[in-house]
């Protein structure tokens, strides 16, 4: 016995060990299964999200997908709705039908057993519970089949005779439960009506829908309520039965709808995705794709007529590539030729423009007028070897880290004697700093070269403003001028080559009209934007934005392109630059451009007040107005 106690008490002792144990072992496995449920819901839901971009990608982009499930959803809903409306029509029927019978046979059955009643002769309580038990087994019909069970419950609240041996009795172990309260309410407020209500009776393990139809019976002076209940098990049978066969014709249907909606959408679509995808190859330049032509149909003469039209336009195109080949190496081959006599030309005409001091006035303006038009036929012939070269697709970029303020400083230096010239200011609204672009300087350069000249030149003597800001991706370089300005077709065309708004006009610097194409040419080499807006009037204003990355993209220029002119007396981190000298005039006419547009906020931020302001030298108080040439 002493032993038995010590191992009870060590077993004692153990436990709080081993139920840590248990414990440990027990989080252990709930983290286990903690992380296995994320896991699977981590790859549940994104397979569920993908499912969903599938389907709504595969919605979008196939007309045979959008037509069969349309048709199917659509099945489905016309089917569900007259299936629903059908069952419903023949449930009506079947209960109907039962119900109508119920309450002709329980007519005739609680008239026997009124009859049955009123002619007993009974006096003593075996006679009486015998008499009405076998009564009501009649009613109830028994056979293989219970035809109707039945309640008898005598009425509450009545005075008891001496030989009322009789309370309540039911079939198959039913209480007066299962008859519904407004049914008894009915009855024991009635007469000698007949009233039904629907109700649920157990029968074995399962609950059975049923009708109850209850009545007033009188036997030796005391009332009972009579309740016989039906059975519609057999017509819940029947029309569960009824409901299987519509949705199994349902479902074979809709399979076969969705089946002839696939067959005939596939024999209605496939001519149209062929033809998609045979013009697709088309837009790629495969001009030798055509359609499979079956049949005589529609589709047939679609097919038909789509290859008649791929045919013409595989011949049109070649025709025009063969004239462009033409053009572009007559181009190059004509201005290859022209360069060695031209370099003659320019030397005979230095020559005759040094020694024109030594001339009479007419051979001095004519070799003046010869060393002229020398240099621009050299920089238009320049401009078309550039312009070939672009066409051949040899034009690359140089690309380096460059401060693009410091190259726009330097474009506006270059400039400073044709500002002066035309007594037109000059000013510079940059941030502080540097602003690094990896970019061709040359073409960079040769873009804002143009883009000044030609705002000094349509000027009018008015000052120019020049602007340069960057954001995260892109920086962008806006030339605003208040001159002479473009309308909105001429700012669409603007960059077209040698195109003029006014033939008759002149050019008072000599453009070749090709150094806007040109620009364009080389802001496409570097992924870039280059855009015109105009207004007939106020000015012009032209926007350069580049990404500050090679290769990179832009998504939104951090400057807007219809400008909002530059003020030189706001707030902020900005240094501005003034080249040139700007008459009272130029600056008065200045105003009015800007109250014209009606905008007068500085582009980035505000001017700062207190910045440098640097001026290089330039002719005071040169008032010469620009002339009325085209852009070049």
């Amino acid at each position: 016995m002493p032993e038995h106690t010590d191992a009870f008490g060590a077993g004692l002792a153990r436990l709080p060990f081993q139920i840590r144990i248990w414990r440990r072992r027990a989080l252990i496995v709930a983290v286990r299964v903690g992380r296995l449920v994320r896991t699977g819901l981590d790859r549940f839901f994104p397979g569920i999200r993908y499912l969903l971009h599938s389907l709504q990608r595969r919605w979008r982009r196939s007309l045979q997908f959008r037509t069969v499930l349309t048709t199917l959803l659509l099945s489905i809903s016309s089917f569900a709705i007259v299936g629903a409306y059908l069952s419903n029509q023949i449930a009506n029927n079947l209960f109907q039908e039962r119900l109508t019978q119920a309450e002709s046979e329980t007519r005739y059955n609680v008239k026997q057993v009124q009859d049955t009643f009123d002619g007993a002769q009974v006096t003593d309580q075996s006679s009486v519970i015998t008499l009405v038990y076998d009564t009501l087994n009649a009613v109830e019909g028994r056979g293989s089949v219970i035809q109707r069970r039945y309640v008898f419950e005598a009425m509450p609240e009545q005075t008891k005779p001496r030989n009322r041996w009789v309370e309540s009795r039911a079939s198959d172990q039913l209480t007066v439960s299962v008859i519904p309260p407004e049914l008894r309410a009915a009855v024991q407020d009635s007469g000698k009506e007949q009233f039904w209500a629907s109700t649920e009776f157990p029968v074995g393990t399962e609950d059975r829908p049923g009708i109850a139809v209850g009545n007033k019976v009188t036997f030796n002076g005391t009332v009972y309520e009579l309740y016989l209940i039906y059975d519609l098990n057999t017509a819940q049978q029947t029309l569960d039965e009824i409901q299987n066969v519509l949705w199994a014709g349902g479902a074979a249907l809709i399979l076969m709808i969705g089946g002839i909606a696939w067959y005939v959408t596939r024999n209605v679509v496939s001519p149209v995705s062929h033809a998609a995808v045979v013009s697709e190859k088309l837009a790629a330049g495969q001009l030798q794709e055509r359609m499979v032509v079956k049949g005589e149909d529609e589709m047939a003469r679609l097919g038909a007529s789509f290859n008649h039209m791929a045919a013409s336009l595989q011949e049109q195109i070649t025709q025009l590539a063969t004239l462009s080949q033409m053009q572009q190496r007559f181009v190059s081959d004509v201005s290859h030729e022209l360069r060695t006599p031209l370099t003659t030309v320019r030397m005979a005409a230095e020559v005759l423009f040094d020694a024109r001091h030594d001339f009479d006035p007419i051979n001095k303006r004519s070799a003046e007028l010869l060393y002229n038009q020398v240099e621009r036929f050299q920089s238009l012939l320049a401009d078309l070897l550039e312009i070939s070269r672009f066409d051949a697709g040899v034009a690359m970029l140089d690309a380096e880290a460059t401060d693009i303020v410091q190259l726009v400083s330097h474009v506006m230096e270059g400039a400073a004697p044709v500002a002066e010239e035309y007594g037109s200011g000059m000013t510079l609204n940059a941030p502080e700093g540097s602003v690094v672009v990896e970019m061709d300087a040359r073409r960079i350069d040769r873009i804002l070269r143009n883009l000044v000249l030609n705002a000094l030149e349509h000027g009018e003597g008015r000052p120019v403003n020049i602007s340069v800001a960057s954001n995260e991706t892109a920086v962008a370089v806006t030339v605003r001028d208040h001159g002479i300005g473009m309308s909105p077709a001429e700012a669409a065309r603007v960059f077209d080559r040698f195109w003029r708004a006014d033939p008759a006009r002149a050019r008072t610097t000599g453009g070749s009209g090709l150094g806007l194409s040109i620009a364009t040419e080389d802001t496409k080499l570097h992924n870039g934007w280059l855009q015109a807006w105009g207004n007939t009037g106020v000015g012009s204003n032209f926007r350069l934005t580049l990404p500050l990355k090679q290769g990179g993209t832009i998504t939104k220029s951090p400057l807007q392109l219809e400008p909002a002119d530059v003020s030189l007396h706001g707030h902020g981190d900005h240094t501005v630059l003034v080249l040139g000298s700007t008459p009272a005039g130029a600056m008065d006419a200045a105003g009015e451009a800007e109250a014209a547009v009606g905008t007068e906020a500085a582009v980035g931020t505000d001017a700062a007040v207190g910045t440098d302001a640097v001026r290089l030298p330039g002719g005071a108080g040169a008032s010469k107005a620009a002339g009325t040439g085209e852009r070049s």
